[in-house]
């Protein structure tokens, strides 16, 4: 029987998943491969972010409510004086993605969507040794 995995754990490993979902939609859609829209992508990148950041509240052992809010999310590691990275808050913005955007019709620019990308493998290394978690 395999082990019972803590929910940080969890929560670093669907964070993984929508940040490898959103790279390989990237990906196809810049080779013309699938039709879809910039906010699925960054629907994605904001899901990672999310979970990253609630699988360091998991870590810490802090109760965190059922929210999409990355602001609220940083701020809540912040009053505790949990070590994050300098730039975290670029991730601000992303709350939009979580629900509006996927409803609405907006423009995103290809570069935002790279920048967040390059921005969550940087977090997502940062919180994998925060963690102790392996690859």
């Amino acid at each position: 029987m395999g082990k019972f995995l803590k929910q940080y754990e969890v929560l670093f490993k669907k964070a993984k998943v929508d940040l490898n979902m959103a790279k390989l939609a990237l990906d196809a859609f810049e080779k013309g491969e699938i039709e879809l829209d910039l906010e699925v992508i960054m629907f994605h990148i904001q899901q990672s972010a999310e979970k990253l950041l609630k699988s360091l509240l998991s870590y810490n052992e802090m109760n965190f409510t059922k929210t999409h809010d990355i602001k609220q999310l940083i701020y809540a590691l912040k009053d505790k004086n949990i070590t994050m990275l300098e730039n975290i808050e670029e991730f601000i913005p992303l709350t939009y993605y979580a629900v509006d955007g996927r409803y609405a019709v907006i423009h995103d620019d290809m570069e935002d969507v790279k920048k967040y990308i390059e921005l969550l493998e940087t977090f997502k290394e940062f919180v994998r040794v925060t963690l102790k978690l392996g690859c």
